[in-house]
Parts: structure tokens; C-alpha cells; sequence
């Protein structure tokens, strides 16, 4: 569960809202003058994030890798060979069912 909170009623509640979230019963959205400016989470979410955004950076390293190995060939060459690998692994899963 999320919940939003203002940050003075933050300021205020501080010793209960990390029992809460420690406790994994809540995250807390902070707000100052309705804007979001922070969150509070548990550790085990902020490991969970951490993995999460790692992930996400070797994928996107991944496509730079990738980008960099194509970029001299044309969009249409490029198209043509990804729908003959495709048709190749499809007939491949066929013919071995």
C-alpha cells in the first residue's frame, strides 16, 4: 500500500511511519505544497529498486551494443534479415513438435 503524506505531517508522525514502513505496511509518497518530492520505502524495497535499475541500465547498454553493430546498415536490410531469423526459429520450433 501507498499512501501520500504531507511533509510536515511527516516531520510530525516520523517515528510511526518507519515502524509502518519497516514493517512493510505502507511506502509514503512526501509531498511539499501537493508536489511530490520524496519517498519513504524499506530497505527491502530500496534492494528491490536497486536490482530493478541495474537491470534496466545493462538492458539499455545492450541495445547501445547492439545499435552500434548496425548502425551502417540499412533500415530495410536490417528488416529483412530480423523476418528471415524470426521464419527461421518459427520452422525450427515446428518442425521439432
Amino acid at each position: 500500500m501507498t499512501q501520500v503524506m504531507k511533509a510536515s505531517d511527516v516531520r510530525q508522525q516520523w517515528s510511526q511511519l518507519l515502524n509502518e514502513v519497516f514493517r512493510n505496511k505502507t511506502r509514503v509518497v512526501v509531498e511539499k505544497s501537493g508536489i511530490p518530492v520524496a519517498a519513504v520505502i524499506s530497505a527491502d524495497d530500496l534492494k528491490i529498486f536497486i536490482q530493478l535499475e541495474e537491470q534496466r541500465k545493462e538492458r539499455f547498454m545492450a541495445l547501445d551494443r547492439m545499435r552500434e553493430a548496425f548502425k551502417d546498415v540499412p533500415t530495410e536490410k536490417a528488416e529483412q534479415e530480423i523476418k528471415k531469423a524470426i521464419a527461421k526459429v518459427r520452422a525450427e520450433k515446428r518442425s521439432k513438435k
